[in-house]
């Protein structure tokens, strides 16, 4: 029996790698995307199975990210669950912000997550089914303070996943959105205090109300969950 394949961008920490636990778990061969191979390696030590992959990949390239798609395919087969969860944050006063820490946001954040999904939109609609899983945050919902460009992104990524849904409506494929406050991830590693931090998600519990928000269900279709903080 050949196994579904789950891949899931930004997985060498945080909720990504809580997903890969998740969907490795329940049977799935986990593709493990990131920037950095130590992470990845970090990652699969806390998988329940051996039966994963390791790429590593900037999705902001979108010849690195057809590259690996294509491996993916060729080795594995095609992918039934992608999770679009790569990230990046840089906070500040918007006229603080450099040009490197704008193009960087909009590039991973949004670029990264178009660049992914048009790889497997073609096998998907061929096969008539599959899930798409766009990771959002609640940037994507209201404007915050020192995140001018990072709301920017998401709510660029929003437009993107709602898009997707219409176009999608005729089709079996599920396309999930995740609207998540923060949590006690790396992400927020030097721009956080211990005591600023306390009150953050644990990604454990937020990768959980996803994975069984996203599941497919018989004559039921979740398209979107909101996660906030207390």
């Amino acid at each position: 029996m050949v196994k579904k394949i789950a891949v899931i961008t930004g997985a060498g920490s945080g909720l990504g790698a809580s997903l890969a636990k998740k969907y490795a778990e329940d049977g799935y061969h986990v593709c493990l995307l990131g920037r950095t191979e130590a992470k990845l390696e970090r990652t699969t030590r806390d998988l329940s199975t051996e039966d994963h992959s390791i790429f590593t990949v900037d999705v902001s390239s979108k010849r690195e990210v057809s590259q690996v798609f294509d491996k993916i395919k060729e080795n594995l087969g095609t992918v039934d669950v992608l999770v679009n969860n790569a990230g990046v944050g840089v906070f500040d006063l918007a006229e603080n912000l450099s040009e490197e820490a704008v193009h960087q946001m909009i590039d991973i954040n949004l670029k990264g997550t178009i660049f992914c999904t048009q790889e497997v939109l073609a096998d998907m609609k061929e096969k008539n089914s599959g899930s798409i899983l766009n990771i959002v945050s609640t940037a994507g919902l209201a404007g915050k303070k020192t995140e001018t460009v990072y709301c920017a992104s998401k709510y660029g990524m929003r437009g993107f996943h709602e898009s997707l849904l219409v176009e999608l409506e005729e089709t079996d494929i599920h396309v999930f959105g995740a609207y998540m406050g923060g949590m006690k991830t790396e992400f927020w590693d030097g721009i956080f205090d211990v005591s600023q931090a306390t009150g953050l998600m644990e990604p454990e519990d937020v990768a959980d109300i996803i994975f069984h928000n996203a599941k497919i269900r018989k004559n039921l279709n979740v398209d979107q969950v909101v996660i906030k903080n207390h």
